[in-house]
């Protein structure tokens, strides 16, 4: 691992101070003259981020370059899958190139880009914390420094189908028993599976048993140790392990991502889903092959004893540490995470925001009723470990998880093997 740029504290405040200082004063002032130096850290950047949902970026980048016409934005849209966009960044940031000013970054990618110097610390006054949702602020850190800026949030929820809890004069549950029991009422009554996440061997299974362990008041790791030698990690695998086993998780799911378990929401075969935000936007349009508009409701995810604890998701903006113009970047940064502009993004795009306010205007929980459930679920919500190999992490997570919920291996057999394969890879980072 490559040491990172800014090797002492007092560089990383006095050069991230002069960036916050001089980018007010790009925002605020008259426009760069043109032909001024590229040291000065004024002048034209591209945005690098994805292109899923990103409908409202033209929108504010021409906002922002009719009123910046010397320091343009150039977006860049990386490939919609985030392993492809992770390797093409990385790639891009190994040959310390320039292409990329402003990065869109998954909040777990925090603590490899800037362990490995590939992005700039800021002063921690270059964000309001204090109106920014807390969890959200935690995964711009790496080892205390702040390194990104929030830009989105999220956590999943359970989504339910109001209609046949109603029905069955049942409540959305807040725990796992009340979950398995309606699952199983319903799977008898209404020949329908009782639920559903994302099981498949990948990312988003780390997610789902990630929660699990949380909700059952363990965690994933501790002290750069794993955490997996526990009750509550026993008690969170052997849930997950029960509902496949006993039938109300369809043996199907094991081959479930976001959209494979969504679109089965959708087409009335499941009366529970733990799935992110988007859900509901897509669950809520009429149309051919959905059975569940005006059908459904959201709550928190439940847990062990009572109300439970979701991951940690959403997006961070940073500045390339080879950037020619940071100035410009954080400038711009400060102006996209603003909040008319995360109002706007909201409006637009569905992309929950980092800004607290947010999710209490009534016009804004009239248009989306999740909000002040999505808040709730980000408060209580956990980022997942900042380790420079989190993918290493992952993957060795979501195989040894798939096994177990496949039945190949007993409880125990996976969570020792899980700690005997985490143990080097969090001692590394």
């Amino acid at each position: 691992m490559r040491a990172p740029r800014w090797p002492t504290r007092c560089s990383i405040a006095a050069v991230s101070s002069a960036l916050l200082v001089a980018g007010c004063a790009a925002t605020a002032g008259p426009t760069v003259a043109a032909g001024r130096p590229a040291h000065s850290g004024v002048g034209p950047i591209s945005f690098a981020t994805g292109q899923v949902d990103t409908g409202y970026l033209q929108p504010l980048v021409g906002q922002w370059n009719a009123g910046h016409p010397a320091q343009r934005v150039t977006p860049i849209y990386l490939p919609d899958d985030a392993n492809d966009q992770h390797a093409q960044l990385v790639a891009n940031l190994q040959a310390r190139s320039s292409v990329y000013d402003v990065m869109s970054l998954d909040v777990i990618w925090t603590a490899e880009f800037a362990s490995n110097g590939w992005i700039t610390p800021l002063d921690d006054s270059a964000i309001p914390a204090g109106q920014f949702l807390r969890p959200a602020v935690e995964t711009a850190t790496y080892q205390g420094h702040l390194y990104a800026v929030p830009f989105t949030s999220n956590a999943e929820l359970l989504y339910y189908r109001s209609d046949l809890l109603s029905a069955a004069h049942l409540s959305p549950p807040q725990t796992w028993a009340e979950l398995a029991d309606d699952a199983m009422i319903v799977h008898t009554r209404y020949h329908l599976d009782g639920y559903g996440a994302q099981f498949q061997s990948y990312e988003g299974l780390t997610v789902n048993f990630a929660e699990a362990v949380q909700s059952a008041g363990g965690s994933l790791a501790t002290a750069g140790a794993p955490a997996l030698d526990t009750p509550q990690a026993s008690q969170a695998l052997a849930f997950l392990v029960s509902g496949f086993r006993d039938g109300w998780i369809p043996r199907a799911a094991l081959d479930w991502n976001e959209e494979a378990s969504r679109r089965a929401f959708e087409a009335g075969s499941l009366l529970f889903l733990a799935n992110w935000p988007y859900v509901y936007g897509d669950a809520s349009a009429p149309g051919p092959g959905n059975a569940v508009a005006g059908k459904f409701g959201v709550v928190t995810l439940p847990g062990l004893h009572g109300p439970g604890s979701a991951t940690l998701g959403g997006a961070n903006l940073a500045i390339s540490a080879f950037s020619r113009h940071p100035v410009t970047a954080l400038a711009f940064i400060r102006f996209l995470t603003s909040a008319a502009s995360e109002r706007f993004i909201l409006a637009n795009s569905a992309l929950p925001p980092v800004w607290t306010s947010l999710y209490s205007q009534p016009a804004l929980v009239a248009r989306f009723p999740f909000l002040p459930v999505l808040r709730q679920a980000i408060l209580t919500a956990r980022p997942r470990p900042a380790i420079v190999d989190y993918n290493q992490f992952s993957l060795a997570i979501s195989s040894v998880v798939h096994q177990a919920l496949a039945q190949r291996i007993s409880v125990v057999a996976a969570l020792a093997q899980l700690t005997a394969e985490l143990r080097p890879i969090l001692r590394a980072g």
